[in-house]
């Protein structure tokens, strides 16, 4: 079982009632493709609570040279968008265990991946909730962008 952190705990606990949205990923470095999409997220229900992937487990899921920024800066620029309420990181590959504890009300992914591929959505419909596909915006990608900078593109 996941060991949620006591902001987040807290958090889940002052918005009992409230319908939560969850989403994950890297966002290494943040985008306007990044951007629409959390704003999407978040018009799904009331809050937006949003599982990190940490430096580690980002170094085993895209190689050793990422994370391009750590997980205290992504998570601190995440947490001050307007869109996000909550963000917590995960060491794992995946966030199923963090969905299992926070067991939110719609589970939502970029529109680059199927419902039935994203992970935790058993745990989400089990519960009555919603998963969804949402929008993906095309030419924006971390991938991309390390490529451009280092003259690859």
């Amino acid at each position: 079982m996941f060991k949620l952190s006591e902001n987040a705990q807290n958090f889940l606990k002052n918005n009992q009632g409230k319908k939560i949205v969850f989403t994950n990923g890297c966002f290494d470095i943040l985008h306007s493709g990044h951007v629409t999409y959390l704003n999407e997220a978040k018009k799904q229900g009331d809050l937006l609570f949003l599982g990190l992937n940490s430096d580690a487990s980002i170094k085993r899921l895209k190689g050793e040279s990422r994370p391009i920024n750590g997980e205290a800066d992504r998570k601190y620029i995440l947490e001050n968008l307007r869109c996000v309420d909550c963000v917590e990181v995960f060491t794992e590959d995946t966030p199923y265990s963090l969905i299992d504890a926070v067991r939110p009300d719609v589970l939502v992914k970029g529109g680059d991946w199927k419902v039935t591929d994203i992970v935790g959505h058993d745990i989400v419909l089990e519960n009555g909730g919603e998963v969804k596909s949402l929008i993906f915006v095309d030419g924006y990608s971390t991938t991309g962008i390390i490529s451009s900078v280092q003259g690859k593109e």
